[in-house]
């Protein structure tokens, strides 16, 4: 029996070859692989798509987080709240900035940051009272928003610069506002397998405010605008010519993709629903959610993981080590109970297979499989 994959990003190209294919030849008829018309013309259609006034393309979404920090000033002796569940590089570029990285435990329901926890810390070691924390980076995690009301309200009041970490969160909405819009500046990842992905690394930056954007697009440039006319000793990370043709093609499809992305989550939804021992992810009433991940809780979770392997179902883990427990934080000596729901879900959550160009009979044979691996845990 064929593998159900994780993801499938050849069925996609297949679907939208020809678009594909021409804007690739474009962009080598035309020699414009740095910067050019297709990077001028993607960040101003992804600013829009955004609700964004200013978009700088960066070569990938790990340094469109560094650049935010180092043009917001955040080095040494600034502290940045970061949730405890989430990829390494919202915390490693933090340290690469100069700064300290706090992690902060997670919402049981939401796998975002716990805001009461946030809170706590803003009062107790917030800019405006005297500590060291100058920076909060909201995880809008497998693609589901933060409460951008409640934690941009704490933001402005305890005067606290608010990085959205948007790379699973293309498109997702907050009442009305868009990913990478509600905070002072938002970071996007196109790596492949993103709900918009590139064809390799590429990234973006979005901020509604002109003097952060520009810092930003002088750091990503050598410290420059002009040619050869550096203001400022910077990097070189910038979103190259065929990544932006590609990322212009998919653009146009991300808001159809959403909406499949949605019905396969109330597909699998139904699919699942009342099966003992398996928690699904709660579907919000709003439009926050873009499902970049589709992800439950499950009993002895690598157990179940390599059944469905077995059974030929690729599942996957995000994340199997909650960010205060990997060894390149030991330093910080944390404890499980530090973090007690990051340190619960870092052994329980799964990654179903999941993706808009699956089949009905894909995701049916996911569930089915599943139901069965689960009703044959010993007890």
């Amino acid at each position: 029996m064929s593998k159900v994959p994780f993801m499938d990003l050849k069925r996609q190209y297949e679907r939208i070859r020809g678009e594909i294919d021409e804007a690739i030849a474009r962009t080598l008829q035309g020699a414009s692989f740095i910067g050019g018309p297709d990077k001028e013309a993607f960040e101003k259609e992804f600013a829009a798509a955004c609700g964004a006034k200013f978009c700088v393309g960066v070569a990938n979404g790990t340094d469109s987080l560094f650049l935010i920090l180092k043009a917001a000033g955040l080095g040494a002796g600034a502290e940045v709240l970061v949730p405890a569940n989430s990829f390494i590089a919202t915390s490693e570029m933090v340290t690469a900035a100069g700064a300290t990285p706090v992690f902060v435990d997670v919402d049981e329901t939401t796998f975002n940051l716990d805001l009461n926890r946030v809170e706590e810390l803003f009062r107790a070691r917030g800019h405006k009272a005297g500590g060291k924390i100058r920076a909060v980076i909201p995880v809008h995690l497998y693609g589901r928003m933060v409460d951008m009301d409640r934690l941009m309200d704490l933001c402005r009041r305890h005067e606290i610069f608010c990085l959205e970490d948007s790379a699973q969160a293309h498109g997702a909405r907050w009442k009305g506002g868009i990913a990478g819009s509600l905070g002072h500046a938002g970071s996007f990842s196109f790596y492949p397998g993103k709900n918009l992905g590139a064809y390799g690394d590429a990234g973006a930056v979005t901020t509604n405010d002109e003097e952060l954007a520009t810092r930003v697009r002088k750091l990503a440039n050598h410290g420059r605008i002009a040619k050869y006319d550096h203001d400022i000793e910077g990097y070189n990370s910038r979103l190259d010519g065929l990544q932006a043709a590609v990322l212009r093609v998919k653009l146009r499809h991300l808001t159809a993709w959403t909406e499949t992305r949605k019905d396969r989550a109330r597909r699998y939804d139904q699919l699942l629903k009342d099966t003992p021992k398996l928690i699904l992810p709660e579907l919000p009433p709003r439009e926050e959610h873009v499902f970049h991940l589709y992800t439950v809780r499950v009993p002895k979770r690598d157990q179940v993981h390599a059944e469905l392997k077995n059974r030929g179902i690729e599942a996957s883990v995000h994340y199997p080590v909650a960010l205060p427990f990997l060894k390149a934080y030991e330093r910080f000596q944390h404890r499980p109970a530090d973090f007690p729901v990051a340190a619960r879900l870092q052994g329980e959550i799964l990654s179903l297979p999941f993706f808009p160009e699956m089949t009905d009979e894909e995701q049916d044979r996911v569930a089915a499989t599943l139901k069965e691996v689960l009703s044959s845990l010993s007890n």
